[in-house]
């Protein structure tokens, strides 16, 4: 479990969460759910994604289910400093996408006290770390997996099946393009 307020002891209490998992599992849901009780609460935030996740709209990250909220587009982690202004609360949608620099980025603003809420996949569709994602994962003081609904089975799902034959690894989709799949239905699909 962990802590949605900051301690009022004067010191500086930063720390990074991530929310992981599949395709469809609600990450980007999950996100929003913890900044509008940020909001509510009336801790200064902002919320960056990056600058290629621009399938639902360029200002706004927007769940599967349609929830929104204001975001900043970036193309680099280094962009996320130049907009902070001492905001308690920095949330980062997609964090796969961003470059390496982005794992120093978000353990500096922990260390300045700033509570860091990061969301992205995991795996890529070959089932493998993505990106950054390991080492934040490594570094973070919470972690919420959470998991889609398999296509094929029903059971829980932590993987994210790619539908097309595209074999790169970043590859912006949604349903037509990738479906959850539990790691019983993903192993009977051969993925090189």
């Amino acid at each position: 479990m962990f802590l949605e307020q900051f301690p009022q002891d004067g010191k500086p209490h930063g720390w990074i969460e991530v929310i992981c998992g599949s395709m469809f599992s609600g990450k980007t849901e999950e996100l929003i759910r913890r900044l509008r009780r940020a909001e509510f609460a009336n801790q200064k935030l902002l919320l960056f994604k990056p600058r290629i996740d621009n399938r639902y709209s360029e200002e706004k990250i927007m769940s599967h289910n349609g929830s929104s909220f204001e975001a900043i587009q970036v193309d680099s982690s280094h962009e996320i400093l130049t907009h902070w202004k001492k905001e308690k609360i920095i949330a980062i949608d997609e964090i796969q996408f961003f470059d390496d620099s982005i794992v120093d980025i978000v353990n500096e603003l922990a260390n300045k006290g700033v509570r860091v809420i990061c969301a992205g996949l995991d795996m890529d569709y070959k089932g493998k770390p993505f990106g950054p994602m390991p080492f934040i994962l490594a570094c973070a003081e919470y972690v919420t997996k959470v998991h889609a609904i398999c296509m094929s089975c029903g059971i829980p799902a932590q993987f994210s099946h790619r539908k097309t034959k595209q074999e790169e690894q970043v590859m912006l989709g949604t349903k037509e393009e990738y479906e959850p799949l539990c790691r019983s239905c993903y192993n009977k699909i051969k993925h090189d």
